[in-house]
């Protein structure tokens, strides 16, 4: 019966959700009329009713994953009675079905709580913008319901499942698609507030107040789950590297970055009252990439390890959707703008006009991006293969990314509305000075580095100096939360490019067919294999790497690369054994014997790789700290008012 309480509760929450959008478009067209005011009053209980019954649909869905309860087709497609019970949990959003389930519990709970918690926005613009979450979460259900109905039974069923993708059986995987849905679907708040700006023609100061904390705790999920799901793939798919400009990658890079030029746009909209009609258009962008992003994914047309569907029915259905909200969005956007008020003006030189520029910057590596993950798929569609992969991408967006560091330095150091030249270049003297000086030592000191990475390293150190510059002479204890978070967001940055290119600068790479007894050196390693023996796990065996390492001759130490076997479903995966110490990470895998003996050995010495994901969690807690300090500050004036 839980299967069955499971579908009922989602029939439930769609019943509810056609109800929200039925009210809330009725509440608005009678504006002005008595029976308007109870209509709107409706809408608020619908969505929190409707949030609470797609939770209790979703955990329905785990206890039947933790029950292994094999007569659901789902479970027994997509785990095992011998797995771990945390990839049985895992196991509930490991697949397709699960995953757009968790994406629209997600954004009714989104719904459910603006329901509850907002109070900014007039009336009529929350009705509006309610109607609009309603709207998308409406098409999720009717396509869960007809098209992926995660509650399907099995009939007989099996005595065990086909297990979960061994790839995903990681703690990493555990947790990185919630996270980064939670980015995905917070943006669907961000253009839900948009379209009901502009249904009710109220864009500005006060409605870019109520957007900025939502876009906030979206960008904040979403980086968060694009760099633990970039260490994920480090570590677990053994291929050494840290980003591949993979389809997949590239689905959750997009909406970042729309979401990254937005939070910024939105805040001068908010501070200034400035850039309105930008910002709407970036807020249906952003979740336009998350559309896109989640079509990628789920429609089966890429091949891919997150990849879950194959089947183009679904992927009809999604592009579908994809259509109607962005095109509709779109549409109303194009009727609307001509009465969306210009807001105030600025100079060149200003605050708003860096900020400005980089929007620009970043819609143009957003744009480069778009175009080179979908033009494949496009080729393809027209009878032609081809791939676009790392050269292009890397050519192309990392001189704009470069130009986008050097007005990340300088943006935070320009006065709002106007400046002064002369002014603003003994600001940045410093900062460009570490720059040159730092960029001038290493093309000294390692010229084979490279051009890009040189300058990476240059620019990283300028930027580490303009991120901290505007605590300068200031109280630091009264320095506003949300400046604090600006700072460490900016140097979480300068970090994560460092990490970047001493690792693109100084990696060294030994691939080898290795004896028991033979060593080798790496970097300032040495790596002697002293044996091969089996190794087994909860629902796996393996075969396992003895490797005796020592630095500068030192003690010795052993680390153990695996190459492991699962039988449900029969995959073969490479564990690789990575030791971590405050310059780099020694990374080493196990590869395939050759019948003669020998074994073959990856070995990666990797100065200083961690510094990557170590500022992407800096970004984060920037972007948490700016939300903090927000909402202590509307607190605050609230309070006085």
């Amino acid at each position: 019966m839980i299967a069955e309480a499971g579908l009922a509760a989602l029939w439930l929450a769609a019943a509810l959700a056609l109800l929200q959008l039925g009210l809330s478009v009725a509440g608005l067209v009678t504006r002005g009329h008595d029976a308007a005011a109870q209509l709107m009053a409706g809408v608020r209980p619908a969505a929190v009713a409707q949030g609470l019954l797609a939770v209790m649909a979703f955990a329905l869905l785990i206890l039947l994953f933790m029950r292994s309860d094999m007569s659901v087709l789902l479970v027994a497609q997509n785990s095992h009675s011998a797995k771990p019970m945390i990839y049985k949990i895992a196991g509930a959003w490991g697949n397709h079905e699960g995953s757009m389930l968790l994406w629209v519990t997600v954004l009714s709970l989104a719904g459910a709580a603006i329901a509850l918690i907002e109070r900014r926005l007039e009336t009529s613009t929350l009705i509006a913008t309610l109607g609009a979450q309603a709207m998308i979460a409406l098409g999720f259900y009717t396509f869960l319901l007809f098209a992926s109905n995660p509650f399907a039974r099995l009939s007989p069923a099996p005595a065990n499942g086909n297990g979960l993708n061994p790839l995903l059986q990681d703690p990493g995987l555990a947790f990185h698609p919630p996270t980064l849905y939670l980015g995905y679907v917070g943006l669907s708040v961000a253009f839900s507030f948009a379209v009901g700006a502009l249904v009710t023609r109220d864009v500005g100061a006060a409605f870019a107040r109520a957007m900025r904390p939502w876009v906030l705790g979206a960008w904040i999920f979403l980086t968060i789950g694009i760099t633990a799901g970039s260490y994920w793939a480090y570590y677990e798919l053994g291929w050494g590297g840290w980003w591949f400009w993979d389809p997949v990658e590239n689905a959750s890079l997009m909406p970042w970055l729309a979401a990254t030029a937005l939070l910024h746009s939105v805040t001068v909209l908010a501070t200034r009252d400035g850039l309105r009609a930008w910002t709407v258009m970036l807020a249906v962008v952003a979740f336009s990439m998350s559309m896109v992003g989640t079509f990628l994914v789920r429609s089966g047309v890429l091949t891919s390890v997150h990849a879950f569907a194959v089947d183009p029915t679904r992927g009809s259905f999604i592009l579908a959707l994809l259509i109607l909200y962005i095109g509709g969005a779109l549409a109303l956007f194009g009727a609307r703008i001509g009465t969306v008020k210009q807001g105030s003006t600025f100079e060149p030189i200003s605050r708003e006009g860096g900020l400005v520029l980089n929007n620009l910057l970043l819609s143009v590596i957003l744009g480069i991006v778009l175009i080179g993950t979908l033009y494949p798929i496009v080729a393809q569609a027209m009878g032609t293969q081809l791939s676009v992969g790392p050269p292009f991408f890397e050519k192309t967006t990392v001189p704009i990314a470069l130009a986008l560091m050097i007005g990340m330095a300088v943006g935070p150091m320009i006065r709002w509305r106007r400046d002064e030249g002369p002014a603003l270049a003994r600001r940045v003297a410093v900062p460009t000075a570490v720059a040159l000086l730092t960029a001038a030592l290493f093309l000294f000191f390692a010229a084979d580095a490279g051009a890009f990475a040189i300058l990476g390293l240059g620019l990283a150190a300028g930027l580490a100096v303009a991120s901290v510059a505007p605590l300068w002479k200031r109280n630091l204890l009264r320095t506003p939360l949300f400046t604090w978070g600006m700072v460490v967001a900016h140097l979480g940055v300068a970090v994560s490019v460092a990490g970047m290119a001493s690792e693109r600068a100084f990696t060294v790479e030994r691939l080898v067919a290795a004896r028991v007894g033979d060593a080798f050196d790496v970097g300032p390693y040495r790596v002697e294999m002293r044996g091969i023996r089996p190794a087994m796990g909860p629902n796996w065996s393996a075969i396992e790497g003895a490797l005796r390492v020592s630095r500068g001759g030192g003690a010795p130490f052993w680390m153990q690369p695996q190459s492991r076997f699962f039988a449900d479903p029969p995959t073969v995966t490479s564990e690789a054994a990575i030791l971590t110490v405050a310059d780099g990470q020694l990374y080493t895998v196990l590869g395939q014997a050759d019948g003669q003996g020998r074994w073959q050995l990856r070995l990666w010495w990797k100065p200083f790789v961690t510094l990557i994901w170590a500022g992407g969690g800096l970004i984060a807690l920037g972007g948490l700290l700016s939300l903090i300090g927000r909402v202590r500050r509307e607190r605050r004036q609230k309070v006085a008012a």
